[in-house]
């Protein structure tokens, strides 16, 4: 695809097809170099309050300068008939994508697989998975769900999650299995600052530190409802641009006022507020609990290093730590710090396949069960309060 912006289809000179090949073969390493969520989009609760059809719907979204609409497809075991294949033509007739979101709970993962696949079969251009506060503590179920849907739809269909955006203040959210390799490729953390409380500035900061230990590309949520002000939205587009990303999203159609449309894709002037963003990665020292020690240690699993996947930074944890930091020439502090993840997110992961009845295949001293032992931690806040007019 174009870059973002640019993504209308049209014709291309001839002469110029063998340039573009050699360009997509020079940047095919880049995940997202052909990714539907590159871009400019705005999320679809329901086509009849958002253009009331599906040609006014991609009309409004044409002249607003989107290059995609993310329209939902499900609910729990339940598909949502707006999102049929006359909806994919009229979008795509407009030059645009159209992705699936579908919102999932855990009770009955391989229905919501069959759900969110039946989606790509009406030819929608990615999937997204709305999974929220019903997921926590679900190892399970997620791995049963995520192989569900892989078997549905094949390992290349682009998938992406949108979760919580704050990590560390959902510590049984299995994060680790919905971004693991296999699973979503993108992950769209709700970034609604507005509603958290936060500064933009600090938002970003929080999400990326917390959310790039696990190694997917990140496209914020950001939000329209509750009327943001106009410098704070110029300014999440402002950040998200200098934190790398090449597209943003704003959850939702419906409650965008008429003058708010212009600040999701007008020119943007000026740099982001705040210091210029680096990569920066969350510290984890001993004594930390949560999904983010889960990853960490399958990572360390995965590079070869003893450790149990428990979700607890425990002794074990901390002298394989130590090992690796060793090894690769770094400080040993038996913390996992900006330099740790970046050589951890060198290796691959060890596979727990936490559906598996009784301890997970090739953990010979890691779990019990079929979670980590903090699978049963609650969440130590909800960021995110719950808007009025968003009941399922």
């Amino acid at each position: 695809m174009a870059a973002a912006g640019d993504r209308r289809r049209r014709g291309t000179p001839a002469a110029l097809l063998v340039v573009a090949l050699l360009v997509a073969l020079l940047t095919a390493a880049d995940a997202g170099a052909a990714s539907p969520f590159r871009g400019n989009a705005s999320w679809v609760w329901y086509v009849s309050a958002s253009g009331g059809s599906a040609e006014n719907l991609a009309r409004q979204a044409d002249r607003h300068g989107l290059d995609a609409v993310y329209v939902k497809s499900g609910d729990a075991g339940n598909y949502w008939s707006q999102f049929d294949r006359d909806l994919v033509r009229t979008v795509h007739a407009r030059g645009l994508d159209v992705c699936a979101w579908q919102f999932v709970y855990g009770s009955d993962p391989k229905r919501e697989a069959k759900v969110g696949a039946a989606a790509a079969g009406r030819g929608a251009d990615c999937l997204i998975i709305d999974a929220e506060s019903a997921y926590e503590g679900r190892y399970a179920a997620a791995d049963t769900y995520i192989r569900s849907l892989r078997r549905r739809i094949g390992p290349d269909f682009p998938v992406a999650l949108a979760g919580f955006p704050y990590v560390d203040y959902h510590p049984a959210f299995p994060y680790s299995v919905f971004l693991a390799p296999g699973a979503a490729d993108a992950n769209l953390p709700q970034l609604y600052w507005y509603a958290i409380g936060d500064p933009v500035t600090a938002a970003f900061r929080h999400t990326y530190a917390f959310n790039n230990p696990y190694g997917r590309r990140i496209f914020p949520v950001g939000q329209t409802w509750m009327d943001p002000p106009k410098g704070q939205m110029l300014d999440f587009r402002r950040l998200a641009r200098a934190y790398g990303s090449t597209g943003v999203s704003w959850w939702s159609w419906q409650e965008t006022r008429r003058k708010v449309w212009p600040r999701l894709s007008g020119r943007l002037r000026g740099d982001p507020p705040g210091p210029r963003p680096r990569r920066e990665f969350a510290p984890l020292p001993r004594g930390a609990r949560g999904d983010l020690v889960v990853w960490a240690q399958e990572l360390l699993r995965g590079a070869g290093l003893a450790t149990p996947v428990s979700g607890r930074f425990e002794g074990r944890t901390e002298r394989a730590v130590r090992t690796l930091q060793r090894r690769s020439g770094l400080e040993v502090s038996g913390v996992i710090d900006d330099p740790t993840w970046k050589q951890l997110l060198t290796a691959e992961p060890e596979e727990v396949r936490w559906s598996r009845r009784g301890n997970p295949a090739g953990l010979r001293t890691a779990v019990s069960g079929r979670a980590p032992a903090t699978a049963s931690l609650p969440p130590l806040a909800d960021e995110i309060p719950p808007p009025p007019a968003r009941s399922r």
